[in-house]
């Protein structure tokens, strides 16, 4: 990829994260911030607006770095296991799912919660991967999959600990959305990167050996 679509890439990716915290985060914390709006607080609104953008390009970040680990486990795992990877990929992403709903319920449900709530957070997750795993493979081939799921659940999982541990219910549900739109846009649109820049390349070659040709 060309550095200049390479910063496009990263670019597009911090403002969707932004944008998505900056609005959902209203949403999400609206006990918080209802006064703002029934007293017409503007500059209040403005400047926990900003602040939530804010925090959403921190998100992004933590996701932008997700994914260039993932690009570098795929491909050592590809080099280890070979055709065993996506067998191994899968397994991975049974043992994180029944980690994220047993081991959060061991640990903050309270006196006869019952489990739904932990199961359904991660069929939310495992949908939303599938979906992006789906729109993956018809993107590019079928093989690819089973790479995809494992990115948007287990690294996504991975991204979203910071605030699984403290287990505060408005930041698990403030980062979850920004992380899981950030994942998926850069699974789905990095080839279209990277097809614009090899059409660069090409371009540039191209432009090169005419001027070569006319002198």
């Amino acid at each position: 990829m060309t550095i200049r679509n390479l910063i496009k890439f990263l670019f597009n990716s911090l403002i969707l994260g932004g944008l998505i915290t900056g609005i959902l985060g209203f949403i999400i914390r609206w006990s918080e911030f209802q006064p703002y709006f029934t007293e017409v607080k503007i500059g209040a609104i403005f400047s926990t607006f900003i602040w939530l953008v804010g925090v959403g390009f921190i998100f992004a970040v933590v996701s932008q770095v997700g994914f260039f680990a993932y690009l570098f486990i795929h491909q050592f795992g590809l080099g280890l296991f070979k055709s065993l990877w996506n067998a191994v990929q899968l397994v991975l992403i049974v043992f994180v799912l029944f980690d994220l709903i047993y081991f959060r319920f061991q640990a903050f449900a309270g006196k006869d919660e019952s489990l739904l709530p932990y199961i359904g957070l991660a069929l939310f997750i495992l949908v939303a991967a599938l979906m992006v795993a789906y729109l993956k493979a018809k993107m590019t081939n079928r093989n690819i999959f089973v790479s995809a799921l494992f990115f948007m659940v287990v690294v996504t999982i991975l991204e979203w600990l910071p605030v699984l541990r403290p287990n505060d219910e408005s930041w698990v549900y403030l980062m979850i959305f920004p992380l899981i739109a950030c994942n998926a846009y850069q699974m789905l649109m990095l080839p279209k990167y990277n097809r614009l820049s090899a059409e660069e390349r090409a371009k540039r070659t191209s432009n090169n050996q005419n001027k070569k040709a006319t002198r």
